[in-house]
């Protein structure tokens, strides 16, 4: 990390003249803080089997930034470091990791446009859109400078924030997914359509998640247990996630129509987000970047997928780990993103 985002060192920068939206009120200090939002089911207090000690460093906030309102779970001390969560999650995938994060970094756990407790919007799920999302937070949290941790929906989100806002993110950390839609490596060029049964059966849910029709809210909410259990169990790499933060994930998704067909948002703005990545690679990221797979699932092509995007790219492959690196291999987590984010 550079000398600027050191422990000591690191300065924020207020966001000027601006309100905070809160749940219940306004705040009107041109350097207030987002004030905790009211207990509803995604916030910290209402979020099951957390790490104890959780709620006494986190808790919940609503921010007004880029014109909708975003939930964020923040907590700890020293320079910021914004977590972006995959689908189907949300803020709390990172929880077994956010308690020894918070030691060294302020932590910014976020849920995306659409997800958890933050607006769902008709539009503005491309990944320009949702990138420049979380610029205007960090903004607004105060933070010019920081680093970013993404996973699997999370990375292309990641991905976009540092090349779209390159004076804002000072290193990235992306994971589990084999690089961002769109960047491509002549050598090695992306799995096409007709896969083969194991390639297929871990992305299935991508063309699926794609088609934009209420078919697709019909039949996943005729049968969503049944739908989240399967891309839990066959992504985790041979385990699957305890049933009680799969059923708290099911509850988020399918509280109403509204939530589930948000949450397919990110999946049915694909050719935008396509041409934008493809844009993108044409300017290489010259930050630190780490991938980090998991060795049942992506292993090192969380890394080589983004490489020809990205001048310097570190990769980190997660022993015994499949898709759901946070949960499954937290203490490995958190040794790899201290360790690269910390100098």
């Amino acid at each position: 990390m550079s000398k600027s985002l050191s422990r000591r060192g690191f300065v924020t920068t207020a966001a000027a003249a601006t309100t905070v939206s809160l749940a219940g009120g306004w705040a009107s200090s041109a350097t207030a803080a987002p004030t905790r939002v009211q207990d509803g089911f995604g916030s910290v207090g209402t979020a099951p089997g957390l790490p104890a000690g959780f709620t006494k460093t986190f808790k919940s906030r609503f921010v007004q930034a880029n014109g909708i309102q975003q939930h964020v779970v923040v907590g700890g001390d020293g320079p910021p470091l914004l977590l972006i969560h995959g689908w189907p999650e949300n803020w709390y995938a990172w929880r077994f990791l956010m308690p020894a994060l918070a030691r060294d970094f302020t932590v910014v756990a976020v849920d995306q446009r659409g997800i958890g407790l933050s607006e769902k919007t008709a539009g503005g799920y491309d990944s320009a859109t949702l990138a420049a999302d979380l610029a205007a937070l960090m903004t607004r949290l105060g933070h010019q400078r920081f680093a970013v941790a993404g996973h699997d929906t999370g990375y292309i989100i990641g991905y976009a924030l540092a090349a779209d806002h390159r004076d804002r993110v000072d290193r990235l950390v992306v994971a589990e997914i084999p690089g961002p839609p769109g960047v491509v490596d002549p050598l090695n060029p992306p799995p096409p359509l007709f896969l083969p049964g194991f390639l297929n059966d871990k992305l299935w849910h991508i063309p699926f998640n794609r088609v934009d029709d209420e078919l697709i809210v019909d039949m996943v909410k005729s049968n969503a247990d049944a739908y989240y259990r399967y891309e839990f169990s066959i992504q985790g790499g041979g385990a699957t996630l305890p049933d009680q933060a799969i059923d708290y994930y099911v509850k988020l998704y399918t509280r109403d129509r509204n939530t589930l067909r948000a949450s397919f948002g990110l999946y049915r703005a694909w050719d935008a987000t396509l041409q934008q990545n493809g844009a993108r690679q044409a300017s290489k990221l010259t930050i630190p970047v780490l991938g980090i797979g998991g060795a049942n699932s992506w292993g090192g092509a969380a890394a080589g997928g983004i490489a020809p995007a990205a001048t310097s790219v570190q990769s980190l492959v997660i022993p015994s780990a499949g898709h759901w690196v946070a949960e499954q291999a937290p203490a490995a987590m958190i040794a790899a993103l201290t360790g690269f984010l910390t100098p």
